[in-house]
Formats: C-alpha cells, structure tokens, sequence
C-alpha cells in the first residue's frame, strides 16, 4: 500500500506523520533518517491493525490540484 507521509523541518529535527494512520509518527535529526523510520512505523502500524483483526485504513488524505504558473 502507499500512504502519504507528511515531513515537517524543525530547528533541529525532521518530523513525519501518516495522516490516513492515526498515531503513526516518527522524528529524527534528518530527513533520510525520518523518512526510514516512518517506513519502518506504517509497517509495524499495519502489523498491529492486522494482528488486531482490524481493517487496514485505504489510503485516502491526499489530493492534488493543478494551477498555472
């Protein structure tokens, strides 16, 4: 499944969150740090709901708009 992942820049750290995964966080000194570990939560996230018996969640937040520039 592919979920999108939104990174923030802090002062000092990155931080990402899946919108579509409630609770499924991950923070790091870098962006390529922070982008292996939230791969590393939305696996270990869609492990619990599965063990859990619960439905995975479809990936839905993301929409794109086109403009003119």
């Amino acid at each position: 499944m592919r979920y999108a992942v939104i990174v923030e820049e802090g002062e000092t750290s990155f931080g990402a969150h899946v919108p579509d995964l409630p609770g499924c966080v991950a923070v790091a000194s870098t962006r390529a740090e922070v982008l292996r570990l939230i791969r590393e939560a939305v696996a270990f996230h869609l492990e619990g709901l599965r063990e859990q018996g619960s439905p995975l969640p479809a990936p839905s937040t993301v929409a794109f708009v086109d403009v003119a520039a």
